[in-house]
């Protein structure tokens, strides 16, 4: 079990006191499962609705359970990443934070692993957990949260947790004196529609199937994700990205249907509905409603800082500089194709098992998570760019000239 968070001063370990989580999407919740058992700790979780109504199917990564170096590195694309960016003894910390979860957010933490599972069944879930822990209970606070009351609110010795998203409520003021925008560093990959599907047969996805269902496809191709498309017993739910222009993107709303992709962008459409179509042809089955898409940048971003530890060295008596705040999930950092729960997950037990250190100075505390979450971001970036980059590849394959161009061997 985690030990109590434990200093005011970057000098003395962290006493006993509030921790306040800022938004209760599954990292929020999940900080908040592995914060509550803390003996003298009182955590308050605030949610701007009590609501989880977000059904999109979501894999976590084995290495959320990871028991070992070697079962934790074992990702095909960025286990030598991982290798070659994290030590040995770091791995090892993170390990002995993770065997020190409490067994009933353990359970459900291995079972989430073992497949696929709708996003409102994990937080679900993880709110169902708090509630039921009767001994250590949670102050849950519904409503939005404004900037001003985030910072009016903390006492000296509170500490702060920034769960709030990609629109992080705190990310930016993280820098005495910075503007809009100073904290935050984003490359755009690309611009991509995201189209999800039911499907009434069993469908299974793999590169093969990606390369020839898009063959007479010559601009626009629908990849499905590997690890959003899956089999519950009855239907298949597919998700995937058609990569698009900054044009197209500009002249789309952000959520549509398949009709009006029809209407507005047959181009685009014809390429869906021939991939579709192949699909049919191999299984016999019918797609069950309609499309859902979504218009959105693939964003690979971070927070320069993800402490306020610039406050705490600067001093004075705004509320930012008297107690602590880190930022977490994709307040810290987003990551495109569908790896950002897995990343905040795994961020979030890491901050879970340094805020159980009594005997670690505030100072130290926030440089060990600024570096951790450093080179949690290398990791997602190295990882990311060469998803990117094997997509571009696929997507020229047939045009040898336009392969060629993407391929830089020296």
């Amino acid at each position: 079990m985690i030990s109590p968070i434990g200093g005011a001063t970057d000098k003395t370990p962290l006493p006993s006191g509030r921790v306040h989580v800022l938004g209760a999407g599954p990292v929020g919740l999940l900080l908040t499962a592995l914060l509550q058992p803390s003996e003298g700790v009182s955590v308050h979780l605030y949610e701007k609705r009590p609501e989880y109504t977000r059904t999109r199917m979501v894999h976590l990564s084995s290495y959320l359970v990871a028991d070992s170096i070697e079962s934790y590195c074992v990702d095909y694309i960025d286990g030598e990443s991982v290798s070659a960016v994290f030590e040995p003894s770091e791995l090892v910390e993170g390990l002995a934070f993770r065997q020190a979860i409490p067994p009933d957010l353990t359970a459900l933490l291995r079972a989430w692993v073992q497949g696929f599972c709708p996003l409102n069944e994990i937080e679900r879930a993880l709110s169902a957990l708090i509630d039921s822990r009767g001994d250590h209970p949670v102050r849950r606070i519904t409503g939005t949260i404004t900037l001003q009351e985030a910072t009016a609110m903390l006492a000296p010795g509170d500490i702060a947790i920034d769960c709030t998203g990609s629109r992080s409520l705190l990310r930016d003021q993280l820098l005495p004196g910075a503007g809009d925008g100073a904290n935050t560093f984003t490359i755009r990959l690309e611009h991509a529609l995201v189209i999800t599907f039911l499907y009434g047969q069993p469908y299974d996805c793999n590169e093969y199937c990606k390369y020839y269902k898009n063959i007479d496809s010559p601009h626009y191709k629908f990849i499905p994700a590997v690890s959003r498309t899956c089999y519950d017993g009855s239907i298949s739910h597919v998700t995937g990205i058609v990569s698009i222009t900054a044009e197209d993107f500009a002249a789309m709303p952000s959520r549509f249907d398949g009709q009006w992709l029809r209407t507005n962008f047959p181009d685009v459409a014809q390429a869906m509905d021939r991939f579709i179509a192949k699909v049919k042809q191999e299984t016999n089955g019918d797609v069950i409603g309609d499309l859902e898409i979504v218009r959105i940048p693939m964003d690979l971003y971070r927070a320069r800082n993800a402490t306020n530890r610039a406050w705490h060295r600067a001093g004075g008596e705004h509320p930012l500089a008297r107690s602590p705040v880190f930022l977490a999930g994709d307040a810290a950092m987003g990551s495109p194709y569908f790896q950002s729960i897995s990343l905040g997950f795994e961020c979030a037990m890491f901050l879970a098992g340094l805020l159980g250190r009594r005997d670690l100075p505030l100072r130290e505390m926030f440089d060990r998570y600024e570096l951790y979450t450093y080179k949690q971001w290398l990791r997602v970036y190295m990882r990311s760019k060469m998803i990117k980059h094997n997509k571009d590849v696929f997507e020229c394959i047939g045009d040898s000239y336009a392969l060629l161009d993407k391929l830089h061997i020296y």
